[in-house]
């Protein structure tokens, strides 16, 4: 029976079960302990970077490129280690940088629109990943295979659908489906619902995690694990300052 059916690409059955030494114990086994540690580190690392971007569009900078390197940069590395996951203990940390120069220089952005967002963006996603694990901890809500699926598909709807925006309003200036961006009812619940699949995909995140320790992974699956939870809490933040400006707006 698959275990793993995570929505995050990075925290796959396939990526571990190419890792897992059968029934071996070496003492250098993935933990959750040391997963968690490890995650810990991306997060300060992306932070001093997001506070130095920060910094650099309060004092009049062009923040675009610093944007485009932290979007494309990050996705290069996310793509290398999708391949070379033992290079994980050296590329998360740089993508946790690089990451941190796009986040902050869109919650800069969107500072100066609405003064003091990003601080209440961030306090709620660290209330919402807090209540997730909550719930996965007490299991409250059971990650079943059936769970899983739904939550697979529902992600994968909605990555299509923002590729899609992308790609039409590059070609034609005008993103279909741009209710999604208006601050009505239907793009605020449009927000609520993301925020939501967010929310949920923590869950199955902590799962892999779980998982990954139980199948005794090897050591340097923490670095990979805790990047593919980075990516995810990384999504809520964005989502939920997407979600909060809306409703600035209305």
């Amino acid at each position: 029976m698959s275990i793993f059916k995570s929505s995050n690409p990075t925290l796959q059955e396939k990526t571990y079960k190419g890792t897992i030494f059968e029934g071996m114990s070496t003492g250098e086994e993935m933990t959750i302990n040391g997963t968690l540690n490890k995650f810990g580190i991306l997060m300060g690392l992306m932070i001093l970077s997001t506070l130095y971007a920060w910094n650099l569009a309060n004092r009049g900078e062009d923040m675009m490129p610093y944007m485009l390197v932290g979007v494309f940069g990050g996705l290069a590395l996310a793509l290398v280690m999708a391949f070379k996951m033992k290079w994980a203990n050296y590329l998360a940390p740089a993508y946790a940088l690089l990451k941190g120069l796009f986040v902050g220089a869109v919650s800069a952005m969107y500072n100066n629109a609405y003064p003091g967002l990003p601080m209440q963006a961030v306090a709620l996603t660290l209330i919402v990943a807090l209540v997730m694990f909550l719930v996965y901890r007490y299991r409250i809500i059971k990650v079943t295979g059936r769970f899983k699926t739904i939550i697979v598909i529902a992600t994968a709807a909605i990555m299509l659908f923002y590729l899609v925006q992308w790609i039409t309003f590059l070609a034609m200036g005008s993103a279909i489906g741009s209710f999604t961006n208006a601050a009505t009812p239907l793009g605020i619940g449009f927000s609520i619902l993301v925020v939501g699949l967010a929310a949920f995909n923590l869950l199955l995140n902590f799962d892999m995690i779980e998982k990954g320790a139980e199948m005794k992974a090897p050591k340097y699956m923490e670095w990979y694990s805790a990047f593919g939870l980075l990516v995810t809490i990384i999504w809520l933040y964005l989502e939920i300052l997407r979600l909060l400006s809306k409703l600035q707006r209305d």
